[in-house]
């Protein structure tokens, strides 16, 4: 049976750090500076399941509890885009949107990150373009980190790609399926 959405609800309070201890036993820990954007202020603009992977997620960033190798890091964790002269577009490419409407959580390897919305959508801010691209998202954090997790460990070599292929389609989650950019398509050309 393959997993859905809805079962990831609550994953990064139940299910992260055993997932980490599993995939990334001994891995280095991501240190993220006191100075990083604190969640706080964003949190009452979530949906309620997103506010609560958020806190669940900064308290393990802030205590070193996330591994390095999901590129959770000082840049990218918390970026602040106003202080670094970044812009935001929607993904129309015309909205304007400021740090207030989105926390950054992880870098992709390329030079991108990974947003939170106030919605509680995940998305890839395109640093070239300074825009969130829609075929780029995930329905929620939760799930976001549940693929993320997989996909580096997929990556690492500590899990194999056909053990998790299945449950990757069933989410349907455009930030996994793009043709170009998901991480199924990654994860494929490396396997």
């Amino acid at each position: 049976m393959t997993i859905t959405v809805d079962q990831l609800t609550g994953y990064v309070s139940r299910d992260l750090d055993a997932d980490l201890a599993r995939w990334f036993p001994g891995a280095e820990p991501a240190e993220v500076g006191a100075d990083a954007r604190p969640v706080e202020p964003f949190l009452p603009r979530l949906p309620a399941a997103a506010a609560s992977a958020l806190a669940a997620l900064d308290q393990r960033v802030r205590a070193g509890g996330i591994p390095v190798d999901l590129d959770i890091l000082d840049f990218s964790y918390g970026f602040d885009f106003a202080a670094n002269e970044c812009g935001i577009l929607d993904s129309d490419y015309e909205t304007p949107l400021t740090g207030d409407d989105v926390h950054a959580i992880a870098a992709d390897g390329s030079g991108n990150l990974h947003v939170l919305l106030t919605n509680g959508q995940v998305a890839v801010w395109f640093h070239e373009e300074e825009v969130l691209e829609a075929e780029t998202r995930f329905d929620n954090l939760d799930v976001f980190l549940w693929s993320l997790v997989r996909y580096r460990a997929v990556l690492a070599g500590t899990l194999r790609l056909s053990e998790v292929e299945a449950d990757f389609e069933a989410l349907a989650q455009d930030g996994v399926l793009a043709p170009e950019l998901g991480m199924l398509t990654v994860m494929r050309a490396r396997a």
